[in-house]
């Protein structure tokens, strides 16, 4: 077990946290996949995204999937170093991670959408939030078939959960951040949905 932070100085260890959850969030494991696959680069089909809607668009059902479990594997891997310094820490590796995968310095900062990683460090700081999360999408994915919109609801649903759940004011400040930064990632998305213009699960992008 590492030594216990003096937090008289503890912004060294903050930023060794976020510094390296942001390195470990920004890996794009769509993009090197779908590459390593032979499919070239998926942020040159449909929603140009990186992340498992988009490489579902290959027709590829297991790259996709390995997508999913891998970029919420880097969050919850993030989360999981950082707890040995203390919830603080994990925290600080959690927010890091989302904003590795949203703005990775590997691709001039244009990354993917964030749901994954964010489902994963919500599913490693409390499962019982994670998982609460992940059933939202799962009934909203069921019932109106748009991926995005499952999306929303389920980030969204976070700060409020975290409130009734944990009753700690630092995970709803942390959830809250990262809804929002999800939903404005999602705009574009929103938009279609606003105007139903958005594709559904199972339908490909014209």
């Amino acid at each position: 077990m590492p030594d216990p932070i003096s937090w008289e100085y503890a912004w060294p260890y903050i930023t060794a946290a976020l510094v390296g959850s942001y390195l470990l969030g920004a890996v794009p494991f769509g993009l090197l996949l779908t590459r390593l696959a032979g499919l070239g680069d998926v942020r040159q089909i449909g929603s140009g995204n990186i992340g498992a809607t988009n490489v579902l668009r290959t027709g590829r059902k297991g790259l996709a999937a390995a997508t999913l479990l891998l970029d919420g594997g880097k969050g919850a891997a993030a989360v999981l170093i950082a707890q040995h310094w203390g919830p603080d820490m994990a925290l600080t590796a959690a927010f890091g991670a989302v904003i590795g995968h949203l703005f990775p310095v590997w691709l001039g900062f244009k990354g993917g959408k964030g749901v994954a990683t964010t489902l994963g460090v919500l599913l490693t700081l409390s499962p019982a939030l994670g998982s609460l999360c992940c059933l939202a999408w799962l009934v909203v994915a069921f019932l109106f078939r748009y991926s995005s919109l499952a999306a929303l609801v389920a980030v969204g649903a976070a700060p409020l959960l975290s409130w009734f759940l944990l009753s700690d004011l630092q995970m709803v400040e942390l959830t809250g951040a990262l809804a929002l930064l999800v939903w404005l990632r999602h705009h574009q998305n929103i938009r279609r949905l606003l105007t139903g213009q958005e594709s559904k699960i199972g339908r490909k992008k014209d």
